[in-house]
């Protein structure tokens, strides 16, 4: 590719076309690159591509590293960068991108700046469907009662969140104005996992809002993009439809496709006929289902939503659904051994009553870390909790490993994972099963029963390329585990060696979690998602969000209570 590059170089400056086609190589490779794999890759000769190097490294383009022997960009290349951003055009960049959101939706796009606690239109494109509120450019509102005030203020650092949010003495605009600052907080929570912001008549009656932020190279919000409209035309599930649009036209406008940790692209649907034996038992339109947990004694499911914070308890018998709304984001459940609940939340592990969605805090060891939050948790057979964490926007390498003990002891286990998930034991209770869905691994470790440590991770499975990231997962009785494939369309039943032993396909893009239930706990139980799905796509996969039930032909094991 580099040779294709120079040899369309102008007359008289090959030798300048060969050096930025070397900087380029060198740049595309996040590794480094050796010298002979510079000569080999771009065909120069070695006299000139040391030369070529020299240069580069002495105006600081490039830098070598003795260590590994390897090139790699120097710091002049951000110190430009840094100045290309700081003469950044937002309203030129943000103009294609807002005619086409537009004639997309046929509603009012606008474009929003934060200051202070206020946000400011600073460009708008008018609808061809006309509002009987018109908006202005220039016109200001607090950010409390607006999509972009909350699409923005959700991504900046906590400390520049916290000044704001201290600033603010919100009054009621609207009947549905949120004027609770706790709540509000709790809001921006929700934003920054979804990536995109809600106002459902808090700022005009009648009207309703989506935005999304524009974030620079260092992910920090810059601005909003907003699609506002009456709530005849925009019901909320509209609205988060055009969410997800909106936060792929935030990226394009920024030149940040694909590098946010926020995934908005789903794999295509599988060809073929749905499986007979799959079945959906509970049609919900649940944002991000998760954790199901099956209860022998009560012979029912419970499971929870993410982003709409809550805990569900499904009857199949019955065909009924119970749910209990709490008051932050909430990632996994077990039943306690004497009564109620135990939750791994955004705020640590907590006691929960399931009949007032009351929380009690029991202890939380990230309190020093408000940007992460509790996912995927399960009890081993000695009844201890483990759980593991995530950072809000899914931050690489800052999530944790933890054991709850029933005297309320915890323990950091392990470090250094991208997004926490699913975790299970073999039925010998010698290994234990751990999912980095950041890192597409499912990892292994020596698990010892009686002490609770763990040893010797290793990994077990890795998801390929275009199969979707690993979630939520179980053992069965046979030691085979299953784990599902989020924007994959599957679940994946691997042998105890790692290996690849059933695809099952689902007609769902994003299933999120998996456990054995029913009365001879062999129907496997599947929790999915819809949250940032195209409207193409939930056209293909309406029951995104509902919970499903397999015939799997084995059995799985009971879920241990917490305590026991």
């Amino acid at each position: 590719m580099a040779e294709i590059e120079i040899s369309k170089a102008v007359r008289g400056t090959a030798a300048l076309a060969k050096g930025i086609a070397i900087l380029n190589l060198v740049g595309e490779a996040q590794r480094g690159m050796r010298f002979s794999e510079i000569v080999k890759t771009t065909g120069i000769p070695k006299g000139t591509v040391h030369r070529l190097l020299s240069a580069l490294v002495e105006h600081r383009l490039l830098r070598y590293d003795p260590e590994r022997q390897t090139y790699k960009l120097g710091l002049r290349v951000f110190e430009l960068a840094n100045l290309v951003w700081d003469d950044f055009d937002l309203r030129s960049a943000a103009d294609p991108e807002m005619i086409r959101v537009r004639d997309l939706t046929r509603e009012t796009i606008r474009l929003v700046i934060l200051d202070g606690a206020e946000v400011v239109c600073i460009d708008q494109k008018g609808s061809k469907e006309e509002l009987s509120i018109r908006y202005t450019v220039g016109a200001r509102v607090p950010v409390y009662c607006s999509a972009a005030g909350k699409a923005i203020l959700s991504f900046l650092d906590p400390e520049k969140q916290s000044e704001i949010l201290g600033q603010l003495s919100p009054e009621p605009i609207t009947p549905r104005t949120i004027t609770d600052v706790a709540e509000f907080k709790s809001q921006l929570d929700i934003t920054e996992v979804r990536g995109y912001a809600i106002d459902n008549e808090e700022q005009i009656t009648g009207v309703r809002a989506v935005s999304a932020p524009i974030l620079d190279r260092w992910g920090r919000p810059m601005a909003a993009v907003t699609i506002t409209g009456p709530i005849h035309r925009l019901s909320i599930e509209k609205l988060h439809s055009f969410g997800r649009d909106l936060i792929e036209a935030c990226r394009r406008i920024s030149g940040n496709a694909g590098e946010s940790a926020v995934r908005v692209n789903t794999g295509p649907k599988p060809n073929g006929p749905n499986l007979p034996d799959i079945e959906c038992v509970y049609e919900t339109a649940s944002f991000l289902g998760e954790g199901p947990m099956w209860s022998v004694k009560e012979k029912a499911l419970y499971w929870v939503d993410i982003l709409a914070p809550a805990i569900h308890r499904f009857d199949p018998e019955a065909k009924q659904n119970q749910t209990v709304k709490i008051t932050e984001l909430i990632g996994a459940v077990a039943i306690r051994k004497n009564t109620g609940l135990l939750a791994a939340t955004q705020f640590g592990f907590k006691n929960l009553d399931f009949g007032t969605g009351k929380l009690e805090l029991i202890t939380n060891p990230e309190a020093h870390l408000p940007e992460n939050r509790f996912n995927d948790g399960k009890c081993d057979r000695k009844g201890r909790f483990w759980a593991g964490t995530l950072c809000l926007h899914a931050g690489t390498g800052i999530g944790s490993l933890y054991r709850l003990e029933p005297n309320g002891k915890v323990k950091q286990m392990d470090t250094g994972f991208g997004v926490s998930n699913g975790m299970g034991w073999d039925p010998d209770n010698r290994v234990m099963y751990f999912t980095d869905s950041k890192s597409k691994r499912i990892f292994k470790y020596d698990f010892d029963l009686d002490t609770g440590e763990i040893d010797n991770r290793r990994i077990f499975a890795t998801v390929p390329e275009h199969g979707g990231l690993p979630g939520g997962l179980t053992v069965d009785k046979g030691g085979f585990v299953w784990s599902v494939n989020w924007d994959g369309w599957c679940i994946t039943r691997y042998d105890p060696k790692g290996a690849v032993e059933r695809i099952i396909r689902l007609p769902v893009p994003r299933p999120t979690s998996c456990m054995f239930g029913g009365e001879n706990l062999d129907i496997l139980y599947v929790t999915s998602a819809r949250i940032r799905l195209s409207a193409q796509r939930l056209s293909e996969a309406p029951l995104s969000g509902s919970i499903f039930a397999i015939d799997a032909g084995v059995q799985g094991m009971p879920e241990p209570p917490f305590g026991g």
